[in-house]
């Protein structure tokens, strides 16, 4: 696997080194002590996925408190990945980067404690998993406005879908 750091703090795109033969590919897409070697979490105890009927769907942009960490690809379609710095202490603060993330190169991003992330799709039937190193707690979720102008965030497109909570997020 290959770590390219992004430009917040702590935040990675994880790049498969896929394994190619005849029958397609064979890749390692999570390993804990290469994730423990570059500082990131190393063990993740949820799994969840999220599934997308239609292409400008827009989720986010969604953290935790207490923090938490994501490990985020798509396992159907592509989407444009989102992550903003939330951490008043990082040199990264409020700053945003985005990656274009399809199921069919696979690459992973992972998702620092204390930065808010997000996504929009760029195709139907777009699935997206997540790896979270600590349990679902419905009372911890907490979100910023996908168009605050505070992070100037570019999407992709207009917003084709999105939750009633994500459109009433506060501006920070």
């Amino acid at each position: 696997m290959k770590f390219v750091p992004l430009e917040i703090e702590g935040a990675f795109v994880v790049a498969a080194e896929p394994i190619v033969d005849e029958r397609g590919f064979f890749a390692r897409t999570y390993c804990a002590q290469e994730f423990a070697d570059h500082g990131m979490a190393s063990v993740f105890v949820q799994a969840s996925v999220s599934s997308n009927r239609v292409a400008g769907t827009l989720r986010g942009m969604h953290y935790a408190d207490p923090p938490e960490r994501k490990l985020v690809r798509p396992t159907r379609g592509v989407i444009w990945d989102v992550l903003v710095d939330l951490r008043p202490a990082s040199p990264t603060y409020r700053r945003w980067v985005g990656v274009e993330l399809s199921a069919a190169d696979p690459r992973s991003i992972y998702i620092p404690a204390g930065v808010a992330h997000g996504f929009q799709t760029l195709a139907d039937d777009t699935e997206v998993e997540y790896l979270i190193d600590r349990a679902f707690d419905a009372t911890s979720g907490r979100g910023a406005r996908w168009d605050d102008p505070a992070f100037g965030i570019r999407w992709p497109m207009a917003p084709t879908v999105m939750s009633e909570r994500d459109r009433s997020w506060a501006a920070r």
